[in-house]
């Protein structure tokens, strides 16, 4: 009988020393969602800024690969680089879509946008993702965008290029560091897809400085060389 309630005593106290640990991680699991989730998705609540240039050549061709119908940008007019957004960062992830429905964005600020960001849908979906995160209203985010664009100087050899150039993902990010100072290689990345260079995210500070963003460098594309289609008519 005793050693019955001995060996019943031992199972029980075995189960309760592998049930602790797993107790105290649940809590901390659910202390931990519940500090991220207390920002989550909260307008205006961020660290910082990614201001995402896209090369609208690339753009043209994948869409024209897809037989998507034509956009906008991909028309007579010639794009380089054009803004893709700004988007509010977290330090570890990002907010999206921080209000439902998002407010209505007046015509006439797409209008004044259309120099950077050639077409009207992608302006009305930034603002519903990104814009609504940022804390401003419409017009003052998409006159952050003017002013986190004028920041970044387009490197000379990308303004006017008239036909397709190879080239390493790192060489694009020397240009952009070489030409806008204090930019550094921690505040600046590249992405592609399986062949062309996509777009050249540079982190930006609230008030619109250069500042270091491991997580975004960490998404850098990692092709020793891409190509950078011409820009039409160029």
């Amino acid at each position: 009988m005793f050693q019955s309630r001995l060996h019943s005593f031992s199972r029980l106290m075995i189960s309760l020393t592998l049930a602790l640990p797993l107790a105290a991680g649940l809590v901390a699991f659910a202390g931990g969602a519940k500090a991220q989730d207390r920002r989550q998705n909260a307008p205006g609540e961020f660290d910082f800024y990614v201001l995402s240039l896209s090369w609208s050549p690339s753009f043209c061709e994948e869409s024209a690969e897809r037989g998507g119908r034509s956009q906008i940008q991909c028309g007579g007019r010639p794009y380089a680089f054009v803004v893709h957004g700004l988007w509010p960062q977290y330090e570890n992830g990002f907010p999206e879509y921080c209000q439902r429905p998002s407010p209505r964005l007046n015509r006439n600020i797409v209008s004044t946008m259309l120099d950077l960001m050639p077409a009207p849908g992608l302006i009305f979906n930034e603002w519903d993702k990104h814009g609504t995160c940022s804390g401003l209203d419409g017009r003052n985010y998409f006159e952050t965008i003017r002013k986190a664009r004028a920041v970044v100087k387009i490197p000379a050899e990308y303004l006017d290029l008239s036909q397709a150039k190879t080239v390493a993902p790192a060489e694009v990010e020397e240009a952009f560091i070489k030409a806008n100072p204090g930019l550094s290689n921690a505040a600046v990345s590249v992405t592609c897809n399986r062949t062309r260079l996509s777009e050249v995210r540079i982190c930006l500070s609230k008030d619109l400085q250069f500042r270091a963003c491991e997580e975004i460098d960490r998404r850098a594309c990692r092709r020793d060389q891409i190509t950078m289609p011409p820009i039409r008519g160029g």
